[in-house]
């Protein structure tokens, strides 16, 4: 049975989080959202600065938090595991990636991924960025296109939403259609992607 971990924003978007993970179980896979945050999900309104947030929540943390998770679910025959990261979620995903830890994976609107991290890569990865993101912008993502084009050995690639501001995967309004679109664009990009790899 394979599965899919969806590793979640730096912000909480649970509606968002179960909604996405709702279609990736409806297109017949195995959905988990750990709580990563264990209940101290990143908040700009609460006053507290993000690098103050994150002594608390780096990624190497949430790559040893994944770890048991993974380990858990093997033990139920689990046979592919592949993971999306999303903002802070896809700094854990591309370190699981470059120990082969997981067997594919996606980063929507990437924060704190650099471009050694991308060469570390040893599994199929997409990356999915959006043409507004301070976090991630368009020369960064370009530069993870030349890495991951210049890898033989890994299949993947980056794809650029236009007029789109990061985030937009997660956060966006069900009744805006502009908003929705590449939204659901977005969704369906990923499940493409790790359908070719689920074996």
């Amino acid at each position: 049975m394979p599965l899919v971990s969806l590793i979640p924003s730096s912000q909480f978007f649970l509606i968002s989080d179960v909604l996405l993970a709702d279609k990736i179980a409806a297109a017949g896979f195995y959905a988990v959202v750990p709580d990563f945050f264990c209940g101290d999900p990143y908040a700009p309104e609460a006053g507290k600065p993000v690098l103050t947030w994150l002594e608390g929540h780096g990624a190497d943390k949430g790559v040893e938090d994944a770890k048991p998770v993974i380990e858990a679910l093997k033990t139920k025959s689990i046979s592919t595991i592949w993971t999306v990261g999303f903002c802070w979620g896809a700094k854990v995903v591309v370190q699981l990636a470059k120990r082969e830890v997981i067997q594919a994976a996606v980063l929507c609107h990437p924060s704190f991924v650099t471009v050694d991290d991308i060469k570390g890569v040893e599994v199929p990865i997409a990356v999915l960025g959006a043409e507004f993101d301070h976090l991630s912008p368009p020369s960064l993502l370009k530069q993870f296109e030349e890495v991951i084009t210049a890898n033989n050995e890994v299949d993947g690639y980056v794809k650029i939403f236009p007029k789109i501001k990061h985030g937009w995967t997660m956060r966006y309004a069900v009744g805006d259609e502009a908003a929705v679109k590449p939204a659901e664009e977005a969704h369906q990009n990923l499940l493409e992607w790790f359908a070719k790899y689920v074996k």
